[in-house]
């Protein structure tokens, strides 16, 4: 299923919950789908899923921190709101540097709530512009021979020509051809430009 406009998708095992939430959001003229727990979830995902999550903290199962941490090491790139009535300090720390965007308690406030999920979508249109990014950086780079790889890795670590000529068993002038080479198929516009491409796509993957 393909999601064109952004749309928040509830995690919460308490049906009331879930209707309530369902209701403000809906009503604030925004698309909403709502799952009893993590593994429903998890199973209806779609990688064209676009928008936030609201998770409830205390589920039976994966509890919400858990599926926090399932959508960081599958690479789900939705923001996520956690609600919920049991929380404390720690766990919203917890949450908050595992990238949450926000942690509130219910019963929510539905001004507070639409804020934060407008912040959320904010926050996805970011991260899929920044995946983009790196994926082109990245098919920049799949382009390069590996002699040319060898000559960036060490020009960006910040060797000279001469010293990466001499390196590499090679002259002065092919080092040159070989950096102009890297400059085009890169579309890098000097070595400092090179270093962050080098280090976003490392990022990125």
């Amino acid at each position: 299923m393909i999601m064109h406009e952004p749309t928040v998708f509830i995690v919460d095992d308490d049906a009331a919950v879930r209707d309530s939430l369902m209701l403000m959001i809906e009503q604030a003229g925004i698309r909403v789908q709502a799952f009893a727990n993590a593994d429903t979830f998890l199973s209806a995902y779609h990688p064209d899923f676009f928008g936030c999550i609201i998770i409830d903290v205390k589920m039976p199962g994966m509890d919400g921190l858990r599926l926090q941490e399932e959508l960081t090491w599958r690479k789900i790139a939705l923001p996520v709101i956690f609600l919920t009535g049991h929380g404390d300090i720690p766990m919203s720390v917890r949450a908050i540097k595992g990238g949450a965007v926000d942690f509130l308690t219910k019963p929510v406030i539905r001004e507070k709530l639409l804020v934060c999920v407008r912040a959320a979508f904010a926050e996805a249109k970011k991260r899929i512009s920044d995946i983009a990014r790196n994926k082109e950086m990245i098919s920049c780079l799949i382009k390069l021979t590996g002699r040319e790889r060898e000559v960036m890795t060490l020009a960006v670590q910040g060797h000279t020509n001469k010293e990466i000529a001499s390196c590499l068993g090679i002259s002065h002038r092919t080092v040159e051809i070989h950096k102009s080479k890297i400059m085009q198929k890169t579309g890098a516009s000097n070595l400092l430009d090179l270093a962050r491409i080098v280090r976003e796509s490392d990022a990125g993957e």
